[in-house]
């Protein structure tokens, strides 16, 4: 066994992914999973939406000109001609002196420039009788009004929202080019590693980083492909490192210096292995690096520290990989500090927080492995490495677990 002779700072080690990490290609999904997808390219819009003048209200299709004067003490009389409903429009032009009853969404007719609403009009025998002055345009949706033929519909680079889906489905396309999400292998190492839901030794604990880093990974926009849970061995670990099909691996546990730490090894005889301990905490033991164009993280196996070194840097790499903003995803909110966090210069801290009435009160400050410190918490703060700590009383950014 033997100590880190020097740690990489966070800034280097996130240089480092900016540096390697580059947006995949494209590839094309129908229009039922574009939700949550990264454009990959401009997106135009081919027709006209509306593709036609359109009611705006239910009421009476008209010429505009012909309600002036119309008013509760006059009103105005006029034949009733026909009707339009979407989808089927009235055939004909609307004469002077007629209207045609017409339904919100369907097509204004020929002669047609306004729409009276249904609430200042009366219809009987076959008439019509309106009660309030409009103007040509009135209630009358516009061809083009929402989309025009050629216009910039979506810029590259957006994540697609749920409207954002229905906008590409209101212009007739199915399906868009968009960013491929990265394959993404879990690597879970530990003879101590019991199964959830088997039975497990005396001295067994079950593994609790194979479903969170799962999850993790689907937040960040990564394909998770089957996950590999193996022995503290070191042909078992390299085969599991080394096996091409993935863009990113990420290995749980075996990260460290111990005599059973055997991934940085690895990962240094079979590709690069660029970073290894960082001064941070929790998570200093965690590195990095990469085999072939595969990128390869390597996590701690005390459950805080890998969702600490995930988020920090595996977490940045696949949003970068995946075509979304390198930034944390987190909402953030600002607080002020219900007690004081100790650090030391040259280290990064990673500090869950509760928030109160009072502000932000620091949960735990050590204990990698309390992993029910993260889901007491609403969040966490990061205390930067030129700072001794964060004074009880500071306004701090708390980075929030919820989405």
């Amino acid at each position: 066994m033997r100590g880190f002779s020097a740690r990489a700072t966070v800034e280097a080690a996130l240089a480092w992914i900016d540096a390697h990490a580059r947006r995949l290609g494209p590839e094309t999904a129908a229009l039922d999973a574009l939700h949550g997808r990264v454009l990959a390219a401009d997106l135009h819009a081919a027709i006209d939406v509306p593709p036609f003048d359109r009611s705006a209200m239910d009421g009476y299709a008209l010429r505009g000109a012909e309600t002036d004067g119309a008013g509760e003490y006059n009103p105005l009389s006029f034949a009733i001609a026909g009707q339009a409903l979407p989808g089927r429009p009235f055939e004909g032009t609307v004469a002077p002196g007629c209207a045609v009853r017409i339904m919100t969404g369907a097509p204004l007719p020929a002669g047609a420039d306004a729409v009276v609403p249904a609430e200042y009009a009366t219809e009987r025998d076959g008439r019509v009788e309106v009660t309030a002055p409009l103007a040509p345009g009135r209630h009358v949706g516009r061809r083009a009004e929402d989309v025009a033929a050629g216009a910039l519909l979506l810029a590259a680079g957006r994540r697609l929202r749920a409207q954002d889906v229905g906008l590409i489905a209101s212009v007739g396309l199915d399906r868009a080019a968009v960013v491929r999400r990265p394959a993404v292998r879990i690597v879970v190492t530990g003879d101590e590693l019991a199964v959830p839901g088997t039975a497990k030794g005396l001295h067994q604990i079950y593994d609790a980083n194979s479903s969170m880093l799962h999850g993790l990974v689907c937040r960040d926009g990564g394909l998770s492909a089957p996950m590999l849970r193996v022995a503290d061995r070191a042909e078992s670990i390299r085969e599991a490192i080394v096996a091409p099909g993935v863009d990113v691996v990420l290995v749980s546990g075996g990260s460290s210096v111990g005599s059973e730490d055997h991934a940085p090894g690895i990962l240094a005889q079979a590709g690069e292995l660029a970073v290894h301990g960082v001064a941070m905490r929790p998570s200093s033991p965690a590195g990095f690096g990469r085999v072939g164009g595969t990128l390869v993280f390597l996590l701690p196996g005390n459950p805080v520290s890998c969702l600490c070194a995930y988020d920090f840097f595996a977490g940045r790499a696949l949003r970068i990989l995946g075509g979304r903003a390198p930034a944390w995803p987190h909402a953030v909110r600002r607080a002020v500090l219900t007690r004081k966090i100790a650090s030391q210069v040259g280290r990064v801290d990673y500090c869950r927080v509760r928030l109160g009435d009072d502000g932000a009160e620091p949960l735990a400050l050590s204990g990698a492995s309390i992993l029910s410190s993260t889901t007491r918490a609403d969040g966490f703060v990061i205390v930067p490495g030129d700072s001794e700590g964060q004074a009880a009383g500071t306004a701090v950014d708390v980075y929030l677990y919820e989405p």
